[in-house]
């Protein structure tokens, strides 16, 4: 059936787990939204409606716009690998890099302050930071949100079919990692962050054949307790409030490697990147000690 206008709008305010299953038509699948609290009635939505992959975001993905913080003043810079720019900070001396996947909204001063703070916050233990521009300088455009008209409900979808496919994103890393660690060749260690989409990105390149010693997701899409199954490395994952619990749960049920998965309650997804509302007192504390326990984290295996 045709996904109703008043779709979004009661979205926005149930909390929701997506199912996705394969109906009889063998070119089509098709997903049932099933409602956790207000609705009881299962929404089916056509290819048509939603494409493939944004089936499998989470919710608050869709419906929260990021806050903007225009005062940050970046401490790294930027060159070309490839053909693609490549955000870096921290010393060159550092022996550890961090390499991070960021969201879908790309390039936010919240997200480089991040990579800022892992880099240069524990003097005694620095880190080369890593951030790849893997939309080429169009990241989703706040602009699409709310996906309330059809003409926004396509960009949505055919933004995770393209440049955001999770699968064909993480095809790329393994060379990207040995191509850096040509370039920078003092980097022994490499650790991995993922915020909201790119935790998909880091629980795809976490399996066997990965080349990072330790992994981070922070307010993670896409959460899959199968993914935990094949992690070969350690891994943090700092959840908000809006993942799904059961999924953060089962995830960490299903790891066989030394974890810590911690979820913020009171905090919004994105909290940690481009929805950090940084001028709420509580949104920046809890910004602070969320990047605290990453440093702890990578501290412990880089």
């Amino acid at each position: 059936m045709a996904v109703s206008e008043s779709f979004w709008k009661r979205a926005e305010t149930t909390a929701m787990t997506w199912v996705l299953f394969r109906g009889a038509a063998p070119q089509r699948h098709q997903r049932v939204f099933n409602a956790r609290s207000t609705l009881s009635t299962p929404y089916t939505i056509d290819d048509e409606e939603i494409l493939p992959l944004m089936s499998l975001a989470s919710l608050a993905c869709c419906t929260v716009p990021p806050a903007v913080v225009a005062d940050y003043k970046p401490k790294g810079t930027y060159f070309d690998l490839d053909g693609m720019q490549i955000y870096t900070t921290g010393p060159s001396t550092a022996t550890s890099a961090v390499f991070i996947f960021y969201d879908i909204f790309g390039f936010k001063p919240q997200t480089l302050q991040g990579a800022d703070i892992l880099a240069h916050s524990d003097q005694g233990h620095q880190y080369q930071v890593f951030m790849p521009d893997f939309f080429y300088g169009k990241p989703l455009p706040q602009s699409a949100f709310p996906p309330d008209t059809e003409e926004k409900k396509k960009q949505f979808g055919d933004f995770f079919a393209g440049p955001a496919n999770p699968q064909e994103t993480a095809k790329k890393v393994p060379e990207m990692v040995k191509k850096l660690g040509e370039k920078y060749t003092g980097i022994k260690k490499w650790g991995s962050l993922g915020m909201c989409w790119g935790g998909k990105i880091v629980s795809l390149t976490s399996q066997s054949g990965t080349p990072f010693s330790a992994a981070a997701e922070v307010h993670p899409a896409m959460v899959h307790p199968d993914d935990a199954k094949g992690f070969k490395v350690p891994v943090c994952m700092l959840a908000s409030g809006d993942e799904n619990y059961e999924d953060v749960e089962n995830f960490r049920k299903n790891l066989s490697v030394e974890n810590h998965v911690e979820t913020f309650d009171d905090q919004v997804h994105g909290w940690m990147a481009a929805r950090g509302d940084l001028k709420n007192e509580r949104v920046k504390a809890e910004y602070e000690r969320g990047y605290g326990v990453l440093l702890d984290f990578y501290h412990k295996h880089l």
